[in-house]
């Protein structure tokens, strides 16, 4: 049988190298609307986000919202969002990323306690189940079609 890679590369996948922090977060790259970021990887987050300095970064036009965020760093925290934003990752690309805007000073004052580098957002399972992502730890690629 073919490697994983050429398998993959033949269903219309791309690939995306990630790497790993010293908190063992999954790193990678990403640009929204053509800007470059650091983004955490995070199956367990139910959508993409980033911190409202990332607004004026990645120019998005960020609206308020009535919803509340939740998860690691507590729960009820203001969020806004923002639509129809271009995301790439490596060669794969979306033009309808939603994006949750709220405060991640918490995320990065945890990474910055172990000396590691803050994010910009997170790439949450939004992205993953639309790409139909598979995860390969073992070559630190996930792969979305």
């Amino acid at each position: 049988m073919k490697d994983l890679y050429s398998h993959l590369k033949d269903k219309g996948y791309k690939r995306i190298k990630f790497k790993v922090s010293k908190t063992q977060h999954l790193l990678v790259k990403a640009k929204i609307n053509g800007v470059e970021g650091n983004f955490i990887l995070d199956t367990g987050a139910s959508n993409s986000c980033v911190g409202f300095e990332a607004i004026t970064h990645f120019e998005l036009k960020a609206d308020d919202s009535d919803t509340k965020a939740a998860g690691a760093g507590g729960i009820g925290m203001l969020t806004q969002t923002s639509v129809k934003n271009n995301l790439k990752l490596g060669r794969w690309s979306t033009k309808k990323l939603a994006l949750v805007i709220f405060d991640m000073s918490h995320v990065n004052l945890a990474l910055e306690q172990y000396k590691a580098k803050p994010v910009h957002g997170i790439i949450g399972a939004d992205i993953l189940l639309k790409g139909k992502a598979i995860i390969d730890y073992g070559n630190l690629c996930f792969y979305l079609r």
